[in-house]
């Protein structure tokens, strides 16, 4: 496999599904329609059968646990072609972005993490991030956007070695972020910082915290995915000093061609 399809696996096992069945190399993954990549077939290497018939076996996956068949993979890739090729199309409908940014940093002891600026609001150096191996219940409802909390969801954030970061001002917990260690990897995800409080620091804060976290973990980088339209986050972590791995995409069949075959 390239780099970037074993970057994908990476990804995968810091994000567990609630199921999680193989097809081949692809892996088909189930999480009560809990994030798209929780709930789609990771297409990297060989299905070990043509694209036809994987893509068959994603739609019958997808029908048995009741959620719509889709797959996500490395743009441009061998696996994509074929994807396209058999006739499935990009999932530009898909709500978080059907086109996604991987990113990465290099993490070392030591490393004093550069802070967020913005010209346009203050700074507040005194927000100090926290990182706890259990969540608080102040951490959910920043890290749970509206519609999302379920008992699926709680279990895929919770899966895995994870840490839970905070920061707080005055006393009330006023932004979030989740780190996910892989071997030597340190995922991040589901960075939130409350509305009132943004442009002063907590991001930066955060994502200091969870790192350093990760460095004391054993983690040697730090990977994070971010949808190609989202220009605030992308500008943020590039100014944090995270520079584009590779992007991937989500794709869904063409209208009528993916009934349920086992029915």
């Amino acid at each position: 496999m390239n780099a970037p399809e074993t970057l994908e696996i990476t990804c995968s096992k810091a994000w567990q599904p609630l199921v999680e069945d193989p097809l081949g190399e692809w892996r088909l993954r189930w999480a009560g329609g809990f994030t798209g990549r929780a709930n789609s077939a990771l297409a990297v290497g060989d299905p070990g059968r043509p694209a036809a018939g994987a893509l068959r076996a994603v739609c019958d996956f997808a029908h048995d646990r009741g959620i719509a068949p889709m797959v996500q993979v490395v743009r441009d890739s061998p696996n994509e072609q074929a994807i396209a090729a058999a006739g499935w199309l990009p999932a530009t409908g898909h709500g978080a972005g059907h086109e996604v940014v991987v990113l990465t940093a290099p993490l070392a002891a030591g490393r004093i993490f550069p802070r967020e600026s913005d010209a346009s609001g203050p700074s507040d150096a005194s927000f100090l991030g926290k990182v706890a191996d259990e969540p608080v219940p102040e951490w959910w409802e920043l890290a749970l956007r509206p519609g999302e909390d379920s008992p699926a969801a709680r279990q895929v954030l919770t899966g895995g070695k994870v840490g839970y970061g905070v920061a707080e001002l005055d006393g009330a917990v006023a932004g979030v972020v989740r780190g996910a260690l892989v071997d030597d990897w340190l995922h991040v995800g589901r960075l939130e910082v409350a509305p009132a409080l943004r442009r002063r620091g907590l991001a930066s804060a955060l994502m200091g915290a969870v790192q350093t976290w990760g460095v004391e973990h054993g983690a040697a980088g730090a990977v994070l995915q971010v949808a190609e339209g989202n220009s605030g986050a992308l500008a943020l972590y590039a100014g944090l000093g995270y520079a584009p791995h590779h992007r991937y995409r989500y794709w869904v069949p063409a209208p009528g061609s993916c009934e349920d075959s086992t029915s």
